[in-house]
């Protein structure tokens, strides 16, 4: 069998420039058919599924950003030879209509339908570097006893929230399956080592399909069809668990203690495999002359290779390292090696290691016993000298203190952030929040590219003395794309001593925490505790120790999906990663909204320094940030809220909602696909009852209809009426609209005016004679 056939029905993708996709072999999205078209049927008789394709998506993608990598490889066995056809298509509402036209294109030509379980930054990037975010942990189950290996996954990891039949069969004839876990969050950086990694480890436990260790590795999509040799079959959802999601360390957690399955060989150890571990190196000793399983130089090597990287990471002093070199020759190397040869070894390794990794993080030595501060009760009792200023009061950041500023996506968190630093750079109050003068700050930011962040801080409506006071004394960066480690920790000194030349910051801001993190030698996310405490004390307090010790800090952070009383209850526990931050802090302030249908936002605050502060209502009203009167907050609400400006008279009529909510989202029905559609859902009842209730609200004015709209990409309406509209109706278009206030990312309303209405007198459909007027035919509306 060909490596077609083994595996998932792709070839294995190999890490270099071979993957990368030939210009001629991209199929351009505008040949295919627009939303509202027909769509080619399939060759043959099975065709694709929508529901199928949008379900796959949103487990695999429905929190990725970027684009996903669509690929579409010829299925062997039809006697064609063309070349993989590839496309590229945001991970976005749209994902799903663009990859089923994909789809019904691809099995006209007798292609099969693949994705990249990860989504990339740029058109053409399909290697393993390029991937940026995954959301899930696949196995590919392709040989043996499938049902076995299975119950033993679903036994020890839980049920995954996908089952997928590939379409393929076993050589007992049983269905390849691929199981899908998703992940409460999307996964980046070394965590998205961490998601690989786990794949291969439960391949290999199962044996599943090992080529899924590597992020590029491409898959079926579900609902698409598959058709080696001529014979076709959809790929298909055997099981769908909305509701199944595992946060990634209890998922590592349990694959690490899940046995491999019985009777299952264990995999071939790769080359390398016997080479000792460190522990052993540097405790067995080594005799000359390749007397032993390593040699002398092998040993000194392993060694002094491991004390030069504690050094340049900052873990020991270089006399430390230097000392810890001299003893490992003294204790295991026989004989010993002299010292000049040892210093020229030593020298080499970090001069090597320096070239390859960048400036070191050098330790101080450790001050001496005597230099550490103590002070008796008495003596701190006398103290009464003043307490230093708060460098953010009340108490918010104080002088060598860290402020963890958290919030969801989208809230407005780094508006807000950028904000309080412009008044405290300008010695100016912000809310309660006041600095004793111009404060000196620094603003490592890796989110907003440099246009976007020019922008963004020209539309901030403040008062001109404020910004004026301010233009100096806040420097900020552009996205970074760097780690906050071992190198990227002295370019950033450097930087913040070149901002500013003659006084150190009074405070240095990192934003977010996620896109620098570094957990250190361990290679451990941030929801790991230990790899948390090493970027927070050998990374931002080291950091800090270089340029300006007694600046304060402040860490902007994500929080994790938690329900909306979950976060009420206790905020602070909404902080994504490990809980080691919540402890490691000074001050920590979560910003949520109470109410999605809001823009109101809930800014809590904690203090380890000094009394809590009471929760605030604060809200960004002309281009400011202010504080509410929570006692005129609105209790009860409805749940349409502002989204149903379109029919104020009848806002309690399910239908006339209905038809305005999907018209936001870029949808529009005629009378009989709507009926059809919502169908025993919303309280509705039966398809007659909904076309009936349509009919009485047509007559009485309340749906009016349009023909077509092409300019929105609206085609030509099949129904004698037209498609339904309500008053004031608005249809999201493609476009998208950026909130000058907040910032928030939004899709374009346009209007949409009606072209015919239904006579109330014998169900004529009529033109109207002007748009602009909404007539109604009620009596009980017009009383």
């Amino acid at each position: 069998m060909n490596a077609w056939g083994d595996f998932n029905d792709a070839a294995p993708l190999a890490d270099d420039g071979a993957t990368d996709i030939p210009a001629s072999g991209n199929v351009e999205m505008d040949r295919l058919p627009a939303d509202g078209k027909s769509m080619p049927h399939a060759g043959g008789h099975v065709a694709p599924d929508i529901e199928q394709i949008a379900a796959f998506l949103d487990v695999v993608f429905g929190y990725c950003d970027g684009l996903i990598p669509v690929r579409g490889f010829v299925d062997q066995g039809q006697g064609l030879d063309t070349k993989p056809h590839n496309i590229w298509m945001s991970a976005d509402r749209h994902a799903a209509a663009s990859l089923s036209a994909y789809a019904a294109w691809a099995a006209r030509e007798g292609s099969a339908v693949y994705v990249i379980p990860g989504t990339v930054a740029e058109q053409g990037q399909a290697r393993a570097e390029h991937v940026l975010q995954m959301q899930t942990v696949v196995v590919d189950l392709d040989a043996g006893d499938i049902a076995a290996k299975l119950a033993h996954l679903v036994h020890h990891l839980g049920a995954p929230t996908l089952l997928v039949e590939s379409g393929g069969r076993t050589a007992e004839g049983a269905a390849k399956l691929h199981a899908w876990w998703r992940l409460s969050e999307p996964a980046e950086g070394k965590d998205l080592a961490r998601v690989c990694a786990l794949r291969g480890e439960i391949a290999e436990k199962v044996g599943g399909d090992l080529h899924f260790r590597s992020a590029h590795q491409p898959i079926r999509v579900p609902g698409t069809v598959h058709q080696k040799h001529g014979v076709q079959r959809r790929v298909t959802i055997r099981e769908h668990h909305p509701r199944v999601e595992l946060e990634l360390p209890d998922f590592a957690a349990a694959v690490a203690a899940m046995p491999t399955l019985p009777g299952l060989e264990a995999p071939t150890a790769a080359a390398g495999a016997n080479r000792p571990g460190l522990d052993a190196v540097l405790t067995t000793p080594v005799r000359e002359g390749a007397q032993d399983a390593w040699t002398r130089f092998q040993g000194a090597s392993a060694a002094i290779g491991h004390f030069v990287r504690m050094v340049h990471e900052g873990r020991m002093t270089g006399d430390e390292g230097w000392e810890a070199i001299c003893q490992y020759n003294a204790a295991c190397l026989r004989p010993v090696w002299p010292l000049d040869r040892l210093k020229v070894e030593a020298d080499s390794i970090w001069a090597l290691h320096v070239d390859r990794n960048g400036p070191p993080l050098l330790r101080a030595a450790a001050a001496s016993p005597s230099a550490i501060p103590a002070q008796t009760l008495g003596a701190l009792l006398d103290d009464t000298s003043p307490m230093p200023d708060d460098l953010i009061g009340p108490r918010l950041l104080t002088p060598g203190g860290m402020l963890v500023l958290g919030g969801a996506p989208k809230v407005g968190k780094s508006d807000f952030l950028i904000s309080l630093l412009v008044h405290a750079a300008a010695g100016a109050p912000f809310l309660r929040f006041t600095a004793p003068r111009p404060l000196r700050v620094f603003y490592l930011q890796a989110e907003i590219q440099y246009h976007y962040l020019r922008e963004r801080l020209q539309q901030l409506r403040l008062d001109a003395a404020i910004v004026a006071r301010a233009r100096d004394t806040l420097v900020v960066t552009p996205k970074l794309r760097m780690l906050l480690d071992d190198q990227g920790v002295p370019l950033v000194a450097a930087a913040i001593r070149a901002a500013f030349p003659d006084a150190p910051p009074d405070i240095i801001c990192i934003d977010p925490i996620r896109n620098l993190f570094d957990g250190g030698p361990a290679g451990e996310g941030e929801n790991d505790n230990a790899a948390m405490m090493f970027f927070l004390q050998s990374r931002v307090e080291a950091l800090r120790d270089m340029v300006a010790p007694e600046a304060g800090i402040i860490l902007a952070h994500h929080t994790k999906k938690l329900s909306k009383q979950q976060v009420k209850d206790d905020p602070f526990l909404s902080l994504s990663g490990a809980s080691a931050l919540r402890g490691y802090y000074t001050s920590g302030a979560i910003l949520f909204r109470p109410d999605e249908e809001q823009t109101e936002r809930e800014l809590h605050v904690e203090l380890r320094n000094g009394p809590g502060l009471e929760p605030m209502l604060v809200d960004k009203r002309g281009g400011a940030w202010v504080e509410l009167d929570r006692t005129g907050q609105r209790l009860v609400r409805k749940d349409i809220g502002g989204k149903l400006d379109a029919e104020r008279s009848r806002r309690h009529d399910v239908i006339l909602q209905i038809i305005a909510n999907e018209a936001r989202e870029g949808k529009v029905f005629t009378g009989s696909a709507f009926a059809a559609q919502f169908e025993n859902t919303h309280g509705l009842g039966g398809d007659d009852t909904i076309a009936r209730r349509i009919n009485v609200l047509a007559n009485k004015g309340y749906i009016k209809f349009i023909r077509d709209a092409p300019e929105l990409g609206i085609p030509v309406s099949k129904s004698t009426k037209g498609y339904l509209l309500v008053q004031d109706m608005l249809f999201g278009t493609d476009g998208e609209t950026v909130d000058p206030e907040t910032g928030e990312i939004t899709r374009t309303l346009v209007p949409l005016l009606p072209t015919h209405f239904q006579s109330e007198t014998n169900n004529a459909v009529l033109p109207v004679e002007n748009p602009e007027i909404w007539v109604l035919n009620d009596p009980e509306a017009q009383a």
